[in-house]
């Protein structure tokens, strides 16, 4: 099912009983291994691929050889050549793009729009990192401000931390994977990248492209361990930052085991949508709609929880559901298909148990709630009246990245913050309306990473930086502003005292 028409790939891959074999990058070699991870396409199950499996034994010398070398190799690569060898990648990926296209569809479930949109989205970061390096210049400080400090002056400048664990998720391989890249490589560190075990293919053929564009061999790896198996790779020392996109109960838990590093993470979300009495219902219903299914739902900007004013409720209610009808679930590569497959069974599986959950607990399905067998599933739009119970519902308080949102009327925007706010998760929110005063005062009052006013929450390339407040997350994403968490300040202080550098009058 999986195949690869560019000879640049050969390198990487052999065909077994007709089957794909990968081999993984290890700071400058790809390497077979003994024992290979199984890849499935949620397409129909069936297995596509196997990816050579990095057994800590593998990777313990491979960090050494990164940490001792290879964080020297990308530092010392000046960074007018880091921007050279980027802007290559993106002219590869754009030469390349048939077969990564195609894989994103087959390994990740796509529709063949999503992935093309993916593609873009990578080569757009890529070729914004002059943006983010602006973040990188220092400053310069004069000290006669303070009588301690006259006549010394001072440099602040910014230097990389040395290596990058980047932890990829499966919903956006490609771009997560770039993004991580051009902020970490842009800013001098060398880079480990952990690839989802659900579609790691799509970052290993990025790993050939950053290969043929000069990436130094030394500064690079891909670390195809499984997630429960990535402790002793988290908590290693030689690793000064981890940047993690994915559950926030992953997310914790890599908190209690990595020790002390910096951290960028982009946790749990399911966004909270208020619609104001006088909405464009129209518009809103479409971006609403847009929200619960993009991606089968499997975004953390997704929305999940809907609060509309009980004036208009019930006409927006009937908006939304007819938006929903009209979506086309079924095979990712039919070009009349809106919304493919989730990612396996067991998030089938999770999606089916908690609408059952909020239809005991008082929910009525205005539309959906149903598996259409395999992994594919109905998107689905729960009515809650009951504004007392519906903190208890699993679809309130956890996130289940399916397409799948609730639904419920407000009085006035105290109840609607309170809903909103109710939830542990922070990362986004959107408004729609166009009363001033209510969106101000809902701008001030919502816990939110960042508000979208008559919009549906979408991060993009990251041109605006995203990222969460309470479980949803720690520093942000962002062109210029991710390279803050992977880049240190260091002070310099130069002393002039009595040289006669400065004559001032004390």
């Amino acid at each position: 099912m999986l195949e690869l028409k560019s000879s640049l790939f050969e390198k990487i891959v052999k065909r077994e009983d007709n089957i794909l074999h990968f081999k993984t990058y290890l700071a400058g070699e790809w390497v077979e291994a003994d024992e290979y991870l199984d890849v499935y396409t949620p397409i129909d199950n069936s297995l596509i691929a196997k990816v050579a499996k990095a057994s800590w034994n593998t990777m313990d010398p491979v960090l050494e050889l990164i940490y001792s070398r290879g964080r020297w190799k990308v530092r010392d690569t000046p960074g007018w050549k880091r921007l050279k060898i980027l802007e290559k990648l993106a002219i590869l990926l754009e030469e390349h793009r048939s077969d990564i296209v195609n894989t994103l569809i087959i390994n990740s479930g796509k529709t063949r729009k999503q992935a093309e949109g993916e593609v873009n989205a990578s080569i757009e970061r890529i070729r914004a990192a002059s943006l983010d390096v602006r973040k990188i210049f220092g400053e310069y400080m004069p000290g006669d401000w303070d009588e301690t400090t006259t006549e010394t002056e001072a440099v602040v400048r910014r230097e990389p931390y040395g290596v990058v664990l980047a932890v990829v998720p499966f919903n956006y391989p490609l771009f997560d994977t770039v993004s991580k890249i051009v902020y970490s490589f842009a800013s001098g560190n060398a880079i480990i990248i952990k690839p989802p075990s659900a579609d790691p293919i799509p970052v290993l053929l990025l790993g050939r492209l950053l290969e043929e564009a000069g990436f130094p061999r030394e500064g690079l790896a891909i670390a195809t361990i499984p997630g429960r198996e990535s402790t002793r790779l988290v908590s290693d020392r030689r690793i000064s930052v981890i940047s993690f996109t994915g559950s926030s109960e992953t997310g914790k838990k890599i908190l209690e085991t990595a020790g002390i590093k910096q951290f960028v993470m982009e946790l749990g979300g399911g966004d909270p949508a208020i619609v104001l009495p006088d909405a464009d219902l129209d518009d809103a219903a479409v971006k609403i709609a847009t929200g619960i299914y993009s991606y089968a739902g499997q975004r953390c900007d997704a929305i999940r929880l809907i609060l509309v004013h009980e004036k208009i409720y019930d006409k927006l209610k009937d908006r939304i559901v007819g938006e929903l009808s009209k979506i086309r679930v079924g095979d990712p590569r039919r070009e009349d298909v809106d919304m493919g497959p989730l990612i396996d069974g067991a998030t089938v599986k999770l999606l089916m148990e908690a609408i059952e959950d909020a239809v005991k607990k008082g929910g009525r399905v205005l539309y959906g709630g149903k598996s259409l067998g395999g992994n594919y599933v109905e998107p689905t739009l729960i009515e809650f009246p009951d504004k007392e119970r519906i903190k208890e519902v699993k679809l309130y308080h956890e996130e289940v990245f399916a397409p799948v949102a609730i639904i419920t009327s407000y009085r006035d925007l105290d109840e609607a913050v309170d809903l909103a706010n109710g939830r542990r998760y922070g990362l986004d929110a959107a408004i729609f309306g166009h009363d001033i005063e209510s969106i101000r005062k809902l701008i001030r009052l919502l816990e939110f990473g960042a508000i979208y006013v008559n919009d549906m929450p979408r991060h993009g390339i990251g041109y605006y930086p995203y990222g969460g407040r309470k479980d949803s997350g720690i520093g942000r994403e962002g062109i210029g502003y991710s390279i803050e968490y992977v880049t240190a300040y260091k002070t310099i202080i130069y002393n002039y005292r009595g040289k006669g550098v400065w004559k001032y009058t004390l």
